[in-house]
């Protein structure tokens, strides 16, 4: 079952791109959404509205990689940080095992190989621009 839909934003003075277009591609993606707009330690926050330039492994080509987020949170000494945000599942950041299907496999091996070169583009990215980039999994969104 796939879950999607519009967060409905409560707070659309925090929020940085249009409020009425604010997606969720997942249950994870709503619940982050969810924390960015009730947390008062985030200051602003984007879906979707960073796109990072990557060269893809597979084809050679440039394309454009549209992290989950991007948020401005004020840290514990008070300063202001900015982060760009992904959500994924912990079993996507491990390279994948062949276990039966052999299509299934190489289908998860190239998004594997995609998503490494996506996650290294956003990190130079960021470094540039004196953020940081993070991946936050099952761990870090229920304790798992």
């Amino acid at each position: 079952m796939s879950y999607r839909g519009f967060y409905k934003i409560k707070n659309p003075k925090k929020y940085k791109g249009n409020p009425t277009q604010c997606v969720f591609r997942s249950l994870w993606e709503r619940k982050f959404m969810k924390y960015c707009d009730t947390n008062e330690k985030v200051l602003r926050w984007s879906s979707e509205e960073v796109r990072v330039p990557y060269l893809s492994p597979i084809d050679g080509r440039f394309h454009y990689y549209y992290v989950d987020f991007w948020v401005e949170i004020l840290d514990k000494s008070g300063e202001s940080r900015e982060y760009l945000i992904e959500i994924k599942p912990k079993r996507q950041l491990k390279k994948p095992e062949m276990k039966g299907n052999k299509n299934s496999y190489l289908k998860e091996m190239k998004t594997f190989i995609i998503n490494t070169e996506k996650w290294k583009s956003a990190e130079m990215y960021c470094k540039k621009k004196n953020w940081s980039f993070k991946i936050l999994t099952e761990k870090e969104l229920f304790g798992k």
